[in-house]
């Protein structure tokens, strides 16, 4: 039994283990946007860090991505910034893919 029990230990290990590398690379993500998006909005510097910092906030609304888009859309829409909801959802999906890279090289 010892066995059984230390490989699903191991499982339980590497789940928790993936879940904190995804949960670290979605708020990365959510940076980058933020920053993408600040500087489509003209913000720069500290104005930039914080709309970027707001936007990680966003994420904690509800699970899933659509608290995100619907900030920087709302955001995006307020300044006039043309973007389709297309490029937008692109953009978060590039850049989720970029901030799992840069998460697990530091790991």
């Amino acid at each position: 039994m010892s066995g059984i029990d230390d490989r699903e230990k191991g499982f339980e290990n590497k789940f928790a283990h993936d879940q904190e590398l995804e949960f670290k690379a979605v708020a990365r993500r959510n940076k980058l946007l933020g920053l993408w998006a600040a500087d489509l909005m003209g913000l720069e510097g500290e104005a930039a860090a914080e709309y970027a910092k707001s936007v990680i906030v966003a994420d904690f609304e509800e699970v899933g991505d659509e608290d995100v888009f619907r900030k920087v859309r709302g955001d995006l829409d307020a300044k006039k910034v043309d973007l389709s909801d297309h490029l937008l959802r692109k953009q978060m999906e590039d850049l989720l893919a970029e901030a799992r890279l840069q998460v697990q090289n530091e790991g």
